[in-house]
């Protein structure tokens, strides 16, 4: 479901002819020893590619342009061994249209005290290379990400995986279809927006089908394939006793196995890799897909309820970022507070749609009422969240612009069981604390639905915002409500002037 194994970032050195045939030899070859140890990083999951070092303007052109080309090419990373004048890298920073992480590093880590001279220094001159090739960039308003220090450093690798990881998910919203059953939600603003705007933004396509497109794909479900999904059902989760063979409610479990088949089944036809659904456009489906949407989730599709589109999408992309790192990814909803005098909380939960790839490791299968919608009783996987760090992050259409909002959370054990409570959910204290955290999300705008994670952090999304070239507000420990408001006044200037060069 999540394919990276031909994504490739190119390795892209600058230098100039000023400094001779030798100096530019070494120059690729410590370029290869560098893509070599990134390479061996186990923290960079995408493989680096190493390009000739570019000498000239022509060369800088020519190398965009085949970035731009090349569909498995997710993006660049520059460094400037040498001194590379940068009035050489305006024509082909300005057609490139791939992502672009700026490297300041040099080959050598430590000065030779003893040894050093004239040659050492026109060798190693990125202290002042990159300034030249950071200031064209910033001239030009080019967003990227900025990594200092030696390619040899943990820290450094880390940076360079986590960037590369957000390229990933990039790359993937640059083609991703989501299919929309039904509408949103009705009367619903936060959950409804301009996919025009995002497709020209984010690249990804949002279109609406019936709730019959799936019902057909259901109608042709296998005897076979329907016991083989059942006997995966019983063999994963603690069925409730009413959902075993002979139980009373074991035909929900069917309905709902024959819609997890019809669904992926309509979804891998169409090449749709999200989707979104709501209890009020269900037509003949007879329950709301509560376990087909979480397992599906689970193997890496991006989804939201009630058809919110923009979450689905960035439950997708941030799947994809999060693709081998320990941690899972979900659509979540700030359902319900506990607020006591000592410290307050959020209860994260939705119907029945939370992914399982945050589970705890305890999950049970159950069937329910849900209340709405006036379908049959849904089958749901029932599970807590482990305690750790995390993040909840809302994409929002702000009219003018979109809106990237970021909370940073601590997830906890709930403080007792919750036996009557039929859905998955998780516990979190939203920092600073709850009061700070929930002024400064309503008057951002923020979603009620968002994509909880805990394998993705702040800085992740930083990046992702740079790259998409959308407003980002992050909710931390250092957040103030006044100085919250002041950025958001100075975002709203901002982007009103700059508006049509991002």
């Amino acid at each position: 479901m999540i394919d990276i194994s031909k994504k490739e970032i190119w390795f892209v050195t600058g230098s100039q002819h000023l400094y001779g045939e030798e100096t530019l030899k070494q120059v690729a070859l410590n370029s290869q020893e560098i893509v070599k140890g990134l390479n061996g990083s186990s923290h960079i999951p995408v493989n680096i590619v190493f390009k000739p070092t570019v000498k000239t303007p022509d060369e800088i052109t020519n190398i965009c342009q085949e970035a731009n080309a090349e569909k498995n090419c997710i993006g660049l990373i520059t460094w400037m061994h040498t001194f590379s004048p940068a009035k050489m890298w305006i024509v082909g920073l300005n057609i490139l249209n791939k992502p672009i992480c700026h490297l300041h590093t040099q080959f050598n880590a430590e000065i030779p005290w003893s040894t050093i001279d004239m040659d050492f220094m026109n060798l190693n001159q990125s202290a002042h290379g990159d300034r030249e090739f950071g200031y064209i960039m910033s001239r030009m308003r080019k967003k990227r990400k900025v990594v200092v220090g030696h390619w040899q450093s943990e820290r450094v690798q880390i940076k360079l995986g986590i960037w590369s990881r957000v390229v990933l998910g990039w790359d993937d919203l640059q083609n991703l279809k989501v299919a929309r059953f039904g509408d949103n939600m009705r009367q619903v603003a936060v959950t409804d927006g301009d996919k025009v705007d995002a497709q020209i933004r984010f690249g990804m396509s949002v279109n609406g089908y019936d709730s019959s497109d799936i019902v057909k794909h259901i109608d042709n479900v296998s005897e076979s394939d329907l016991n083989t999904l059942l006997d995966v059902y019983e063999s994963s989760y603690e069925l409730t006793p009413s959902l075993k063979k002979g139980g009373e409610k074991r035909q929900s479990l069917v309905e709902a196995a024959k819609i997890e088949l019809g669904l992926r089944s309509f979804l891998d036809e169409g090449g749709f890799k999200a989707f979104t659904d709501t209890f009020e456009n269900l037509g003949a489906l007879k329950q709301l897909p509560g376990i087909a949407a979480q397992r599906l989730m689970a193997d890496g599709y991006g989804f939201a309820g009630e058809g919110d589109w923009k979450t689905a999408a960035m439950v997708r992309a941030l799947k994809v970022m999060n693709y081998g790192l320990e941690g899972g990814t979900s659509f979540m909803e700030d359902y319900t507070y506990h607020f006591t005098p000592e410290k307050s909380y959020v209860l994260g939960s939705h119907m029945l749609e939370i992914c399982p790839s945050i589970t705890d490791g305890k999950t049970s299968c159950e069937v329910h009422p849900l209340g709405i919608g006036g379908k049959e009783d849904p089958v749901r996987l029932v599970f807590n969240s482990p305690a750790g760090q995390a993040i909840n992050v809302s994409l929002v259409d702000m009219g003018n612009r979109f809106r990237l909002i970021v909370n940073e959370v601590e997830a906890v054990k709930p403080m007792a069981d919750l036996p009557k409570l039929p859905v998955a959910r998780v516990l979190w204290d939203a920092k600073p604390n709850l009061e700070v955290a929930a002024t400064a999300w309503i008057l951002a705008g923020g979603a009620h639905h968002t994509v909880y994670s805990q394998a993705i952090t702040t800085e992740y999304m930083e990046d992702f915002a740079d790259i998409a070239g959308v407003e980002l507000l992050v909710i931390d420990n250092n957040t103030s409500v006044r100085e919250f408001k002041d950025k958001i006044n100075a975002n709203e200037a901002y982007y009103n002037m700059f508006q049509h060069r991002l």
